[in-house]
């Protein structure tokens, strides 16, 4: 999956219908000017200062976290901190995750340019698998791999029937968190990569065929530089996710040496209730979070070149390297799919009817419904809003260009990105802080902050998706709509919401998805009285009731996978119908 921004339109100034140069000379010289008469003012005005109120939301909220953390921290000076413990698992977070990306692109990459170049059956399957990855609940995953490369694994029952020692417990450690996070992020980095492949123009390969070029030569010459481009930004995205990675490490770390920034501050909060702490863990990582999110947003594609092809052009492989390309995929696709299909194999012998029967199991399955379903509404309406009130301000046809609507456009951008460098366990600690000073017991406010984080955590992706479809509809229906007075409902009916359906199903899915799966701030504000599926899943296994824990991950690898593929293809039919 890939993102492409949309460029806003070049500042302008354009007469409204029905209105005379003299009247649009009146209009006020400052702040924002929207075109059209005092009634078009008016239906304008509150998408663009709704816009400007949720991003204002954000930004407070935001800076609430930061200041409750900052003031918690000033009771307790540097010399009272273990600095030299701090800077250890700084460093090994920075060495994981660095470990984690390269291995992660060089394997995407490898999948992505042997995909492109073959045609066999259940092609289309994979693709659509590999889009997947990104909603994976994480310890669905973590329990999958266990399952193949645990002590009593899959893969070490294979080697004893064969008279081999195995690879013992290999799982646990640092290969674990490798191996866990090359699980989630190379099937995301082939798909992007894949895209990019598919990207490359028909005439630019008949070209290279009708030279001659060996396949070395034209991935060189031709792949190479479609790639190249967008190697920078994915690189950067999948280190920040391995950076601020929780529940894999939490599972699999096996040892204190190997914990990560989130897992320390979660043992901060839970095991050890020093408060000051884990504020100056989150502070550490905070900074480090936020230097990668705007290291990130300075590598975009510039490549203008690539668009999905149209027809197939087939360049035939010589035989070798035909059958390296083959048997990499299916050992990729193999060691994608083992650890899904050992879910669904242990959940399905899973005593389901049981579950069914414990009060904890029902009473988690309707909350994390609950809070799912209620995080993507208000992701969705949050990200409709300031998207379509960017989409306002940046129109020359709605407002004049100034330097307070620049302003106020860089605000919406930042707000909804600004939590991309905030990790979940920060966001917790901050919430947790918030409900501290409000309320005694801080239990009170754990689905409030749960469902904020959800929408949090969601809300970049979400405005990523939305914003170049909102932006491109405009440009291309905003003069036809006020031609014929369309605004408001009747407008968004007509006109917006047929032409970004497809974008609205999608993050739909995906905010669905993310809050379903996440374990995240749960681990801060769970209780007894107060679960999701995830928080019992984890329960679960650290008790060892590995049957209840396999039917757990079952239902949810079912649920995130139906909704992840039914909610888009039903919002693409009811466009295509």
């Amino acid at each position: 999956m890939q993102f492409r921004r949309v460029a806003a339109p070049e500042p302008g100034w354009w007469k409204a219908p029905g209105l005379s140069n003299t009247e649009n000379a009146g209009l006020p010289s400052g702040g924002v000017r929207l075109a059209g008469n005092s009634s078009s003012l008016r239906k304008t005005s509150w998408v663009v200062w709704g816009g400007i109120a949720a991003s204002l939301g954000l930004v407070a909220l935001a800076a609430g976290m930061f200041l409750s953390m900052w003031t918690a921290g000033q009771g307790r000076g540097a010399a009272d901190l273990d600095i030299a413990a701090i800077w250890a698992t700084l460093w090994f977070t920075l060495f994981q995750a660095g470990a984690s990306t390269l291995l992660s692109v060089a394997l995407g990459l490898t999948a992505a340019w042997s995909i492109s170049h073959l045609r066999f059956p259940g092609r289309h399957q994979l693709i659509a698998l590999l889009s997947i990855s990104m909603v994976l609940p994480t310890l669905v995953v973590v329990l999958g791999l266990i399952t193949v490369l645990g002590r009593q694994g899959w893969l070490n029952q294979l080697f004893g029937a064969a008279g081999s020692a195995g690879i013992g417990v290999a799982i646990y450690g640092l290969g674990g968190i490798l191996t866990a996070h090359v699980f989630m992020n190379a099937p995301f980095a082939a798909r992007l990569l894949l895209q990019r492949l598919d990207g490359v123009p028909v005439e630019k390969l008949k070209l290279g065929r009708s030279l001659g070029l060996s396949p070395w030569q034209r991935f060189r010459f031709i792949e190479w530089p479609a790639l190249a481009s967008s190697l920078p930004g994915l690189c950067s995205t999948i280190f920040l996710l391995c950076f601020t990675s929780f529940a894999v490490v939490l599972t699999l770390g096996g040892s204190p040496r190997f914990n990560t920034l989130e897992v320390a501050i979660y043992e901060a909060i839970k095991l050890e209730f020093d408060i000051q702490h884990a504020v100056a863990i989150s502070l550490v990582q905070l900074a480090v979070c936020g230097f990668f999110v705007v290291s990130a947003s300075m590598f975009r594609s510039q490549d203008r070149s690539l668009a999905i092809r149209a027809e197939r052009f087939s360049w035939p492989e010589p035989a070798i390297l035909r059958r390296l390309q083959s048997a990499f995929i299916f050992i990729f696709a193999l060691a994608y799919l083992a650890p899904l299909l050992a879910v669904v194999v242990d959940g399905l012998a899973a005593d389901l009817a049981g579950l069914l029967a414990q009060r904890v199991f029902v009473r988690a399955l309707i909350t994390s419904f609950m809070l799912a379903t209620l995080a993507s509404i208000v992701t969705l309406a949050i990200a409709l809003l300031i998207s379509r009130a960017r989409q306002r301000l940046t129109s020359p046809l709605h407002t004049r260009q100034t330097r307070w609507v620049s302003i106020l456009s860089s605000m919406m951008t930042v707000s909804g990105t600004i939590y991309l460098a905030i990790p979940s366990l920060v966001m917790a600690l901050g919430f947790f802080l918030i409900a501290r000073r409000l309320a005694s017991d801080v239990y009170v406010f754990a689905p409030l902050a749960l469902l904020l984080a959800n929408v949090l955590m969601a809300l970049p992706f979400a405005l990523a998706i939305l914003y170049p479809a909102v932006q491109k509809a405009g440009l291309k229906h905003d003069r036809l709509a006020s031609s014929l007075g369309l605004s408001g409902f009747a407008r968004w009916r007509l006109v917006d919401f047929p032409a970004i359906r497809a974008e609205v199903g999608f993050v739909s899915a995906l905010s669905f998805c993310f809050s379903f799966g996440d374990l995240g701030v749960i681990s801060v504000f769970g209780n007894r009285d107060f679960s999701t599926l995830p928080w019992v899943l984890y329960q679960k296994m650290g008790s060892y009731r590995t049957t209840d824990a396999a039917g757990i991950a079952l239902i949810l690898l079912v649920t995130t996978f139906l909704v992840f593929t039914l909610v888009p293809w039903c919002y693409r039919e009811k466009r295509d119908a």
